[in-house]
């Protein structure tokens, strides 16, 4: 007993389409992709949360900003 063929497969999904109708799938298929947009901007959302929050420039005064400079190493 191997996989099944492309023809088992075709009515299987007949099946399945006269049993639930083509718009109960459609809102099926809507429902599962919003749990996966939701799912990826929970994990968005954790991921930013873990990042350190860098301070800003401070400024001494409206003409003087005070920022750290890195050197670059050289190869």
């Amino acid at each position: 007993m191997g996989s099944f063929s492309i023809w088992h497969w075709l009515v299987v999904l007949v099946i399945v389409m006269l049993i639930f109708g083509t718009k109960k799938l459609g809102n099926i298929g809507s429902d599962l992709g919003k749990a996966v947009k939701g799912f990826k901007d929970g994990v968005k959302g954790a991921e930013e949360e873990e990042k350190p929050q860098s301070a800003p420039a401070q400024v001494a005064d409206k003409g003087t900003i005070d920022v750290e400079a890195k050197e670059k190493a050289k190869h």
